[in-house]
């Protein structure tokens, strides 16, 4: 993210007032929050704003933020301070944070940052367009933090997603929000509450208007997605079951999904993903740690081993499956035998990719209180080597790709390289390859002619 206000702070002063009724929102976080995003755009937009691509010009301004580690948190303060300035040369600016961290640490915004019109929790969105009109009128600090109910709760207070959606070629679907697992390192539980999944009829209905809007690829979004509907009273369809109807939809070319719980991922689902030509054989699952006793500190209700049957089903009945996987470093208590064990699963498992993280303290978790917490140097010394393994074993598979076929969806032109095309293979690998921009939006066929560490250089075949 680049820097917007500092040191431009006589930016707002100068510039003249923007026309009344245009927003801007600032992400930070998960595919969750940038579909959370979109949805505070369109109840914006249904009270007359207009969307500007400049926080600078905005008359409303919104952050939507993410708690899952520190350093979001921190950018979202650094930007309310700025804003301050910003709202002093432009009072009748309108400013709401949103969000995990608004859930969390609402009285804390309004102390640190009062000149924030309103805070919005997760499970308010529905109520942003009045509180924006409200902030038109008074700038009285108002905040809105009910969680929903969890027992046979089935998500309806959303707006109609699809209308005045921008056409596009790969669109996010959260079917799910919430989670009951309750891991030790985990804020989700608390700042989005417990599991809750959308009507399956409101999932195709929003993904029949997407692809009739040009949509091709759609990536089913949940905290555990594999156990969608079983909280519903009824009406519950099985998550492979949903694939299935998803996939009967026209125009609908390619389906992905994140993130599945190994606890619950099935053979159904697997087979699913073998049957079902629509769905890409690309599984991303969080391991989180590579031993068990590790494992069992964070509550995560697997073992390594029963995980390790998975992937060995995925890969036995899937050829050629793309897994990737999320891990963390330095939780409490975390041995160096235990660190080990998790250099040793990735050099076991193989994983295709995965997004690796230094445990990060988060107030009103269990593991947050634990006396054992690991120094910083150490955990950045294991996170280091954690990375430099996981690349190391990424180069090499993506080296012995070299000569095989894909099947890519060429979806844009590749950065910091006009001449090239790039786009995600079936198995959600990243390829690049010298084509026309007619192709966008198309999917081609492509020989792997180079690897790389983040994927592969193609030609058209």
């Amino acid at each position: 993210m680049s820097t917007l206000f500092a040191p431009q702070k006589l930016a707002f002063a100068e510039r003249p007032k923007p026309q009344r009724g245009t927003y801007f929102v600032q992400t930070w976080g998960c595919q969750m929050n940038e579909e959370d995003s979109e949805q505070m755009a369109l109840y914006l937009e249904q009270i007359g704003l207009t969307k500007t691509d400049s926080i600078v010009e905005a008359q409303v301004i919104l952050l939507n933020t993410c708690s899952v580690r520190k350093k979001p948190e921190d950018k979202a303060f650094s930007m309310l301070g700025e804003l301050a300035h910003a709202k002093k040369a432009r009072p009748d600016m309108v400013i709401g944070v949103c969000g995990c961290m608004a859930q969390l640490r609402a009285k804390e915004i309004h102390l640190r940052a009062p000149h924030v019109d309103f805070v919005v929790g997760t499970g308010n969105l529905s109520e942003i367009p009045a509180l924006v009109q409200e902030a038109f009128l008074d700038r009285k600090f108002k905040t809105r933090l009910e969680l929903p109910e969890r027992t046979g709760a089935v998500v309806s207070d959303m707006p109609q997603r699809y209308v005045g959606r921008e056409a596009k070629l790969k669109a996010f679907v959260p079917i799910q929000y919430g989670c009951d697992k309750f891991c030790t390192f985990c804020i989700v539980p608390t700042t989005r509450g417990r599991e809750r999944s959308r009507s399956t009829v409101d999932i195709l209905d929003e993904i029949k208007r997407l692809a009739d809007n040009g949509t091709k690829e759609v990536t089913l979004l949940g905290q555990t997605v594999n156990s969608y509907g079983k909280n519903m009273m009824e009406g519950k369809v099985p998550f492979s079951e949903l694939l299935r109807l998803v996939a009967e939809i026209p125009g609908i070319e390619r389906i992905r999904f994140t993130s599945p719980y190994p606890r619950d991922f099935k053979r159904n689902l697997i087979e699913a993903i073998r049957d079902i030509p629509q769905v890409m054989e690309q599984v991303h699952m969080p391991l989180q740690a590579g031993s068990n006793t590790e494992l069992k500190r964070m509550k995560r209700l697997y073992t390594l081993e029963s995980f390790g049957e998975i992937v060995q089903e995925m890969r036995e009945t899937i050829p050629g499956v793309g897994i990737t996987t999320d891990l963390i470093v330095g939780f409490p208590g975390e041995t160096e035998e235990e660190f080990q064990a998790t250099m040793q699963s990735l050099r076991d498992f193989r994983f295709d990719g995965a997004y690796m993280f230094a445990y990060s303290p988060r107030p009103g978790t269990p593991a947050a209180d634990w006396e054992d917490q690991i120094p910083s140097e150490i955990k950045k010394q294991r996170l280091n080597e954690l990375i430099a393994l996981q690349q190391t074993i990424s180069q090499e598979i993506n080296e012995g790709l070299i000569g095989q076929e894909f099947e890519v969806m060429i979806d844009g032109i590749a950065p910091r390289d006009n001449a090239k095309m790039q786009g995600y293979s079936r198995e959600f690998r990243l390829i690049r390859v010298e084509a026309s921009p007619e192709r966008i939006g198309r999917i081609t066929k492509v020989r792997a002619t180079k690897s790389h560490m983040w994927g592969l250089t193609a030609e058209l075949i």
